[in-house]
Parts: structure tokens; sequence; C-alpha cells
């Protein structure tokens, strides 16, 4: 028997982390179309104008608040504003990422800090301050850890992201053992190459796409909407028995080899 309510969050809070643009804004308008109210975050308040704007036109309650995930006292204040003043959460969508791109024997001690901070360490102590709530309200919560393709397979140009991506894919399942018997699932959603602020500039080469879409079976790259649904299954009741899992959303790329894959500086 179908059950259409599975993938219906209405009555839940869930909040995104760096819901500015790019698919962090499309992650927190898939669970307000879904029904949820959703609570959004980015270092400075008025990059998310634009996303609360559009989650209020749905009809769904928006709360954005400012956050750096770099910063412990960042992350506990934003946390406990949202608990005080938003509500408990149900769905943690853990989004906010960066990336340099460089060449291994450019990449600084700095660039390694940076990207390392906000993918792997900022995505650990965010989960944690939302599942410590969790816990102690008995909420059975879901977090979806946003990860990459690069968390399977090796790319040039890419060696601090591949490693930040690739622990968020093992801290992910630390997480499902951790926090499963109190009826938290966390699973890790990894897109393959979709078109983002953060990578723009790679897709005005047509030579490089071409190539690239060769090695997807499905001949393209990702599109917006590509990953409402598998969202929407790790962050509902669909997904009640799944946990620890890395869901790969790419098209197809990693049953090819992806090594040969260009650099593009």
């Amino acid at each position: 028997m179908t059950r259409p309510d599975l993938f219906n969050l209405t009555g839940k809070r869930a909040l995104v982390t760096g819901a500015s643009r790019g698919l962090g804004r499309e992650f927190a308008l898939t669970l307000a179309r879904a029904g949820a109210d959703v609570a959004i975050t980015s270092r400075t308040l008025d990059a998310l104008a634009d996303t609360r704007a559009d989650i209020e036109q749905l009809g769904r309650r928006c709360f954005p608040v400012a956050l750096d995930v770099r910063s412990e006292s960042s992350i506990s204040t934003a946390i406990e504003t949202i608990d005080r003043d938003f509500g408990a959460l149900d769905i943690l969508i853990n989004n906010a990422g960066c990336n340099i791109r460089k060449p291994a024997l450019e990449v600084t001690w700095e660039d390694w800090n940076t990207i390392l901070d906000t993918n792997l360490r900022g995505v650990f102590f965010v989960a944690q301050a939302v599942a410590r709530r969790m816990i102690a309200r008995q909420t059975a919560g879901r977090i979806v850890n946003i990860g990459s393709v690069t968390s399977v397979a090796g790319y040039a140009g890419l060696a601090p992201y591949g490693a930040s991506r690739g622990g968020v894919r093992q801290l992910t399942m630390s997480l499902a053992a951790d926090w499963g018997p109190h009826g938290i699932t966390v699973n890790c959603l990894a897109p393959g190459w979709f078109k983002t602020a953060q990578n723009a500039v790679m897709y005005e080469d047509a030579a490089w796409v071409s190539y690239l879409t060769d090695k997807i079976p499905l001949r393209r790259p990702g599109r917006t909407g590509d990953l409402d649904g598998a969202l929407l299954f790790l962050s509902s009741d669909a997904s009640a028995y799944v946990t620890g899992q890395t869901l790969l959303v790419d098209g197809g790329i990693t049953v090819n080899d992806t090594r040969a894959l260009p650099r593009k500086s």
C-alpha cells in the first residue's frame, strides 16, 4: 500500500546551513515545499533575504540566523537562538561548505585549514549541537550531512576538499552508530557534478563540460531539482530504517573510471 505521508514534512522544523545560494538554497526550498518550517543560516543575515522571501511565499515560517561554522562560539550561539526562538529541530541539513581548488603542490597551510575547518570540523560541531538537543527531548531526528562524489573518487586539484568530504562520509557512519539508540538517523547525501557558485567558472569551458559529460552515464551534469527526491527521502519518515549511509546522486559517474578527469585551474 502506498503511503503518501512518508515524504510529508508538515509540522516539522528543519535547519539548513549555508542556505543563501546554490544547493543549500534549493534544499531549504525543497523542505518548505514539503511542508517544513525552515531555519536558514549564512555568515551574514543580508545574504539570506532572497531565500527567506521565497520560503515565506510558500506559506512556511522561515528563521534566518547568522552562523560561521568555523567558529565554536558562533555555532553555540546560533543553535541556542534557533532552539529558543524558532523551536526544537526535527531535521538538520548540514550543508555549509567551501572549496579552494589548487594543484596539490600549491595548497597552503591556510587553504587546508579553511577547507577542513568548514567542511569537516564545522559539520561535526553543528551536528553535535543539534543532536544534543534532540537527545534531551527524545526527538527521533534526521541529520543529513552534505558530502560529495569526491568522498569516493579522486580528482586532481581537490586534495583537501576530497579529504574533507571523505571525512564527512566516515563521520556520518560514526555518528549513526553513536546516535542511533536515541532514534536519530544520520546519513550523507553526496552530489556528483552540479554547477554551483563555487565551481561555475569551470562550466565556462565547453571542452571540459563535454569531456565531463562523456564520463557520466546519464550524459549530463546535475540540474536543479535532481537532489530533491533524495533529500526528502533522507529527511522524512521514508528513511526511518536507513542510517549511516552515503547516497550518491551523481548521474552514475562513479561506475566509470574517474581518474582521467582533467584538471581545471
